[in-house]
Order: C-alpha cells, then structure tokens, then sequence
C-alpha cells in the first residue's frame, strides 16, 4: 500500500510540469518563424541578387528567413528618416554612409546597434570605418570596395568614326558632336534615379583640391564659400551645354540607370558614366561586346584625376528591434570568409570588396589605368554637408536643363543648403 501511495504522489507531482512541457511544446509548434525585415533602396544591394541568395542559404540553415523590402533610389533617403523617426524602421536597413552625413541620416547612436566589438568589424579594411562610425564607435557593417566611376564607351562606334577616348572638355564636346551627327546618342544619361546626373559634380573633387590645396580643410572650416568654387560652376555649365546640344539624347529625362546597360550594347548610344565594374557585368549579359568596352576618366572641367569614395552604402541593425540580436547574426554570416568569396564571385560589377581577406577580380588593364593616374577622395567624402544634399543637387540639375535654373542658381542653392544644414547641425565653424 506504502509504495502504491508514494507512485500516486510520484504521478501527482509530474502532472504539472508534464502540462507545462506539453504547453512549451505547442507554443514551440505554434510560434512563427523569426523573420528579418531587411530595408533598403535599390542600388543598396548587388542588382545579381547575390545577397537574397545568401539570405535564402542562411534561411535553410537556420529557419530565420530575411524579408527584403525594396524602394527606390529616389525615396528611400527621406522614407528611411520618416521610418526611423516613428520607429517603425526595418530591422536591418541599409544607409549611404560616409563621416560627415551619417549622424544626420540616422542617428546611429539612436537608433543603431553598437558593432564595434564584434568579430566582424575587426575585419574590414580600416579605410570604410570612418564613414560607419560615430563618436569612436562603429554602427554599420559594409561590402563594397572603393568606387570609381569612369566613362565607359563602344569602341565599335569609336573605331568606326575614327574617334579616341577625350582627356579634356573640348574633346569629350568635340566626340560627342561627331557621335550625335552619325544618329548615335552620345552619352546615356538617366535622370529617373535622381542622383546619377550629381556625380560629375562631387567625383571630380580631388580635381578641384589638385588645383587648390587644402581646398577641402578650407570649406570644413568655413573659411571658403563653396560658392567660390570655380571649377564646380564650370562643371555645371558643361553638363547643361550638353543637354541644349541634345548629347544625352531626346528621353534623357526619363532614363532610367538599368536601362544603360542595353543602350550601351544595342549601339544606340556610345559612352555612359558608371561604376568601374560596370563593363564586367555588360559582358556577362552581352558576350558579343567582350572587347568592344573603352573606358576613361570623366573630363568635365578638363579633370584627369580619379574619385576615390571609399564609403557606400552599409547595413546597420535597428536598435529597437525585437530581432536585433538576430540581425547581428546575420551580419556575422554574411561576413563568413566564404560568404564573403561568394558575394564577390555573384557580383559581376564587383571587382573587389572592402574586406582584405577576400580575392580581388581587378582586371590589369583597370590596375594599369588607375596606376597611371593622379587620384584622392570625392568631395562627398571629404566635405561636410554635400552628400546630404545629394538628391536635392540632382533636382536643381533638372531644373536647370528644362530651363527654371541657371549654373548659377545651382551653385547658389548648394551654398544655401550647406549654410541651413551646416547651423541646424549647430557646427562651430558656422554658429559662433
């Protein structure tokens, strides 16, 4: 009877934690599957989609499935704050970064993860921290190598026209109007994206610092006015003359940058500005135009020096998420040597990335050339409140080619918005 009592008691004893098991075990079954909501604009992520097919890699081996939310290039600035604000951002969005504009576009110390002792973060070549960081501390986890753009050209047209690569304005004018008179648009320009058309602007400042020394200490410090800048309102003159030439072609405005790679391969026009990776990604989806790819610095302003913008876009993870953590373990896999080898492998644009560790896919004649040349860092990259004014420039710009701006208006309106931008930042170089 004893032992009947004590194996009653036993049994008695086990009911609840065996209900309470039973209840962990179908809110195990019940509950969702954790997914990360992944923001981001367009040219945030590799165009292959090399990044989705890691995701869904990731997504096999650990039942976390990332959730891509994509905006466009014209958007995603101003909604990426709107979200921010509200705190209704993504849990992983991805930002341009560069030192000066980061604070302004995202406040990372608000609303960021604190990556800075992460295994990761150890990794990446030191010349991007700068532009994920904020008061000593890193935010952001980032992939691309330096950009560089250059003008890329058909040699088919070129040869067949007897003409060669410019090096300065007149030439590069002089090309064009031989090109535009053989019934070929001269240069793809798309203005849909909104900031393509700035890039002739801000690239060409190590340009505008070769000419004039400690030209980007002296409008850090507001010692100079950009207004002054000479070069740049030749530049913008430049880029207007062309469009009342008709060298962009009659759809210019409503170009978009995905088209470039078609109008590019099909002949109907002859050079475009793009990523010096650019030409490896025509290749791959134009084999007959292996060979046929020119490529040469932009010589807006007669500029013979290369760009440099070691900062592009990064991920940051949101600091009031609920996956936060989650988030940083996908940070972590996508910065797996491996992963790393198979981003830069399914990138075609890609030539390099910016972690030191994996390959690079630099072809010499791209080495050659950038060896030949002098080369320092954009303006967006080295000077305070130009690249948060980035889209804004690019509106100014259409304006201007419809008629409703002069070069001169533009310039006016980059130094206005520098000054209001500069004082709401309350910088002490500005707010005595």
């Amino acid at each position: 009877m004893k032992s009947s009592k004590c194996h009653i008691m036993a049994i008695m004893l086990l009911i609840p934690f065996l209900m309470f098991a039973n209840g962990q075990n179908e809110k195990k079954s019940n509950s969702k599957p954790t997914v990360i909501t992944f923001g981001s604009h367009q040219s945030g992520l590799p165009s292959s989609g090399i990044v989705q097919e890691i995701a869904k890699e990731y997504e096999k081996e650990t039942g976390i499935k990332i959730e891509f939310q994509i905006v466009p290039d014209a958007q995603w600035r101003d909604l990426l704050k709107v979200k921010l604000n509200a705190g209704e951002a993504p849990d992983i969005f991805c930002a341009d970064a560069d030192p000066f504009s980061l604070y302004d576009r995202i406040r990372p110390d608000i609303n960021c993860v604190d990556v800075t002792n992460e295994e990761f973060t150890s990794r990446m070549d030191k010349s991007v921290l700068p532009g994920i960081s904020y008061n000593g501390s890193v935010y952001g986890i980032t992939f691309p190598g330096p950009k560089i753009w250059y003008y890329f050209y058909n040699k088919e047209i070129f040869n067949n026209l007897g003409l060669e690569a410019p090096t300065s304005y007149a030439e590069f004018k002089a090309v064009s109007q031989k090109i535009k008179d053989a019934g070929i648009t001269p240069v793809y320009e798309a203005l849909q994206n909104g900031w393509h058309q700035v890039l002739p602007l801000f690239e060409t400042g190590p340009y505008y610092e070769e000419l004039e020394p400690g030209l980007y200490d002296k409008l850090n410090n507001n010692k100079m006015n950009v207004r002054k800048l000479a070069k740049l309102e030749e530049i913008i003159t430049q880029l207007n003359e062309f469009a009342q030439l008709g060298f962009y072609g009659d759809d210019f405005m409503s170009n978009s940058v995905e088209g470039d790679f078609e109008a590019i391969a099909n002949g109907e026009a002859a050079m475009v500005l793009e990523g010096y990776g650019w030409g490896q990604q025509l290749m791959q989806d134009y084999p007959e135009m292996k060979g046929k790819l020119g490529f040469f610095v932009m010589p807006w302003g007669d500029n013979q020096t290369i760009g440099i913008n070691p900062g592009s876009n990064a991920y940051f993870a949101n600091k009031r998420s609920e996956n936060a953590q989650a988030a940083l373990d996908f940070f972590a896999y996508l910065a797996k040597p491996e992963n790393l080898e198979k981003r830069l492998a399914g990138d075609p644009q890609a030539l390099n990335i910016c972690w030191p560790e994996a390959s690079s896919k630099m072809p010499p004649e791209y080495s050659a050339y950038y060896d030949a040349h002098k080369k320092g860092n954009v303006m967006q990259y080295g000077v305070k409140y130009i690249d948060t004014q980035w889209m804004d420039v690019g509106q100014d710009l259409e304006a201007m080619y419809v008629g409703a701006m002069t070069p001169a208006d533009v310039m006016d309106s980059i130094s206005r918005r520098r000054d209001e931008q500069a004082t709401i930042q309350k910088d002490p170089a500005w707010v005595k």
